[in-house]
């Protein structure tokens, strides 16, 4: 799973760098324990005052124990800034995401133009019905008619008489969103060639 898949991929790479550290520190801690064992630690003499290795402790092991605890300490050293860089990355992104989700909620708010006109009844099986218009849809544009051109209702009677049988595009606001649908006027079985009912919305 690549870092750029989700932000869990990035929180996953930093718990798994986290899980290195840990056994790293781990295998120090066990090494330095070799140390304590033969009373030497990191810097004590394995030479004797004759300049001979010394015979009361396993040079080897310590000269082993020794370098490995410097390899050990420099690997941690490189994987703590590892996880520090992977941290900044993870919180840049997650900060990002807000930043963007911030910016297409303000966005939406900014470009959506104010409604004209309103549902306030849609017939079962009427075409306006089929269309999927609902109460409470607030109209933004109807055929040819939006808030700039719209006067009254005469407006919108108009296009629909003139687009009889054809679709028209109709956009609404619906909780906030903008959702646009195609509306043919036709006749039905009950009035009119919409089967809807719209009012006006007063402007302020």
């Amino acid at each position: 799973m690549t870092e750029e898949n989700n932000g869990n991929s990035t929180m996953e790479a930093v718990q798994s760098l986290i899980k290195k550290k840990d056994n790293m520190e781990e295998q120090i801690k066990a090494y330095y324990d070799v140390l304590e064992d033969q009373g030497v630690g990191m810097e004590g003499p394995l030479v004797d005052a004759e300049g001979f290795p010394r015979a009361d402790v396993n040079v080897y092991q310590i000269r082993t124990a020794r370098h490995s605890i410097s390899c050990l300490q420099n690997d941690h050293k490189a994987i703590m800034v590892e996880i520090e860089e992977a941290l900044h990355r993870l919180h840049a992104r997650e900060k990002a995401k807000r930043d963007q989700d911030q910016a297409e909620s303000m966005e939406q708010e900014v470009t959506l133009p104010s409604p004209f006109a309103r549902v306030d009844a849609v017939s079962q099986g009427s075409p306006a019905c089929q269309a999927g218009l609902r109460v409470n849809d607030e109209i933004i544009a109807f055929g040819s008619v939006n808030t700039r051109t719209f006067q009254n209702l005469q407006n919108i009677a108009l296009v629909v008489q003139h687009s009889e049988g054809k679709p028209l595009s109709v956009t609404v606001i619906r909780n906030g969103q903008k959702t646009q649908m195609g509306l043919t006027p036709q006749q039905w079985s009950g009035r009119g060639l919409l089967g809807c009912n719209i009012v006006p919305i007063q402007k302020l």
